[in-house]
């Protein structure tokens, strides 16, 4: 058989090494909290990049920021409009051969840089009122998504008017070019840098009847017309004889990006 004991008590420590220990200990968790708090009041301001995040005065909601980059927006592209004026006259002082400036009028022109008038089409979409109901028997109560204008609505509207042939095609106030993209943020169209409200006008030059019959044959729009009649949404196609457009006045560079 093996010995056994009991093993010796480690002795205590004594009461001044103990105190002292306390201390330390309770000194290094206060200046940890301090420290975090620190962090936390620094990515507290850094985020609010020095806005009071608690203030209701200084608080910036998101449609805020929307409507003052857009309205920065506007004023750049009247800027620029201003600038290819002036470039424009420098170019007819210059005394190119006559071949050459109509050559460079009849490519601005197809690219949407100058005005554009003739006859076209007016094509009006707007929201549904808020508390519409089902105005057919059968059909279900609408949902928010369905009262109000989306993205493809436009986006096809614009689309029909191209394959009709239009020369020039305006939404809003704005010259649509060939690398014009209508994007929908919220329930507020983003096109070109600015943000816009229903209801949305969309005009096109050119022939009326083929742009007619190009609305009346796509698809989409069919589906979109569903909606109109089924929940009241806004829908107006208007015939002009001599509509006049704008021409596009923003940067014309093209962005594009690399995926490596």
């Amino acid at each position: 058989m093996q010995n056994s004991s009991i093993p010796a008590q480690a002795p205590a420590d004594p009461p001044a090494t103990r105190s002292t220990s306390v201390r330390i200990v309770g000194r290094a968790l206060t200046c940890g909290v301090f420290a975090l708090a620190g962090v936390l009041f620094y990515v507290s301001a850094h985020a609010a990049r020095g806005i009071d995040l608690r203030s209701d005065n200084s608080l910036l909601r998101l449609s805020d920021v929307i409507q003052q980059r857009s309205d920065q927006n506007q004023q750049a592209q009247s800027d620029l409009a201003g600038e290819q004026q002036r470039a424009d006259q420098l170019a007819r002082q210059q005394g190119h051969n006559p071949a050459d400036a109509d050559e460079l009028a009849r490519l601005r022109q197809q690219a949407g840089l100058d005005p554009l008038q003739g006859p076209g089409l007016t094509v009006t979409l707007n929201d549904a009122p808020p508390d519409a109901t089902a105005r057919i028997p059968g059909v279900p109560d609408p949902g928010v998504n369905d009262l109000v204008i989306h993205q493809q609505d436009i986006q096809a509207v614009v689309n029909a008017l191209w394959r009709g042939g239009a020369a020039g095609i305006q939404v809003m106030d704005q010259r649509l070019i060939s690398t014009s993209a209508v994007r929908c943020v919220g329930n507020t169209l983003l096109l070109q840098g600015r943000v816009y409200s229903p209801p949305y006008v969309i005009r096109a030059v050119g022939k009326v009847p083929e742009l007619r019959a190009a609305v009346d044959a796509d698809p989409s729009i069919r589906n979109y017309l569903q909606y109109v009649t089924a929940y009241g949404l806004g829908w107006k196609v208007q015939e002009s004889t001599a509509l006049t457009m704008p021409g596009y006045t923003g940067t014309v560079d093209l962005r594009t990006a690399t995926g490596q």
